[in-house]
């Protein structure tokens, strides 16, 4: 690919055929790119090229990271490998990287996915039997209601969020097929039965452990869009290193490590920690103190099984005696998780709009 095509392909809008992205994007999201356009009409990523509303603008790849290296690791994650190439290439003074890939004579699989293009969109071709995107609630018409709104933030998201919101759309279905254990009598009031308590006490945990994962899921995009942002004074030991594969497999162990703050429920001194999260002003002191509310009554679930002690009554200290269960039904669960999914869809758009995180 010369010169001349490049500045064609950066002209144009995202399409079938096209995908522009800004930044480096991770290795799997790379690899759905390339099996989607293998499994559709073939296609070019160029990678440096920010998509605007009236002319796209060349802004170059940092040297940090190099797209070789993750280009054959997004090929490692293929199979069968389709046709491609790919290579740098100087434009404006800038460096780009393109990735060519033909159509496939059979389907080309992303660890066992199959991803296909629907116009300018790469898409999960569902298999036979695979969750719709709508859902009929079959004993509480907030739980559909819900699944409609989460499907919708789907919308123009990072790779992190939609991970995310696939979680959250899962913990859905389960409330939904669950409704005789989990709201036997009604969704307003906690469940009578004890293994519906026992699972609402695990869905609960997993959804808030959920947004710990997703915070260090976009940290990990934020690091590899802007490389600067990684870069302290912060010591790391030579077999941290040496226990990745990669820089990239660093990377996101590094990630990983900046959730420990989160994880004893101090949300406010995980973002003081954490500039890149800091900087997108994303959440109000009111919305910090709330998750951190929250982030307490996963730790009460997941390490006390809901029995109320001294530590959870300086957060909560109204209506709940100490050594009682705490219970709550799934109207309450559910508000929770629509609270802290308009939470991860604040920071979604602020990470995007600052960092030009791919969507």
């Amino acid at each position: 690919m010369d010169k001349n095509q490049i500045h064609a392909l950066i002209s144009q809008q995202r399409s079938e055929t096209l995908e522009l992205k800004a930044v480096l994007p991770p290795s799997k999201t790379i690899a759905q790119l390339l099996a989607s356009f293998a499994n559709t009409l073939g296609g070019t990523i160029l990678l440096g090229v920010l998509v605007r509303a009236g002319a796209n603008q060349v802004k170059g790849l940092s040297g940090d990271f190099h797209a070789l290296d993750i280009t054959h690791k997004a090929l490692d994650m293929l199979t069968p490998r389709p046709n491609v190439s790919f290579n740098y290439i100087q434009v404006e003074g800038k460096q780009l990287f393109f990735i060519q890939v033909g159509t496939s004579e059979g389907t080309v699989y992303v660890e066992g996915k199959h991803f296909i293009k629907v116009g300018s969109l790469t898409q999960e071709k569902p298999l036979q039997g695979a969750p719709s995107p709508s859902m009929e609630a079959t004993g509480f018409s907030k739980v559909g209601d819900l699944y409609a709104l989460f499907n919708g933030y789907k919308a123009s998201s990072t790779g992190s969020k939609a991970k995310f919101l696939d979680h959250y759309l899962s913990t859905l279905r389960m409330f939904n097929d669950l409704g005789g254990i989990l709201y036997p009598d009604s969704p307003l009031e906690p469940t009578s039965n004890p293994e519906g308590r026992i699972l609402n006490r695990i869905l609960f945990s997993s959804a808030m452990d959920n947004f710990e994962t997703y915070l260090s899921d976009l940290l990990y995009e934020i690091f590899l869009a802007k490389p600067e942002t990684l870069k302290s004074e912060q010591k790391v030991t030579i077999t941290e290193v040496l226990n990745c594969a990669d820089l990239q497999e660093f990377v996101h162990y590094w990630a990983k490590q900046k959730i420990g703050k989160l994880q004893k429920g101090s949300v406010a001194g995980f973002i003081k920690e954490n500039q890149q999260i800091k900087d997108l002003n994303a959440l109000s002191p009111g919305e910090q103190t709330e998750l951190e509310r929250l982030l307490q009554i996963r730790h009460l679930y997941s390490h006390r099984n809901g029995m109320v002690d001294e530590k959870f009554l300086a957060y909560f200290p109204v209506g709940h005696p100490i050594n009682t269960e705490h219970r709550m039904p799934i109207d309450e669960i559910c508000a929770k998780l629509k609270y802290v999914a308009g939470i991860v869809d604040k920071i979604d758009r602020a990470a995007i709009e600052k960092h030009s995180l791919s969507t």
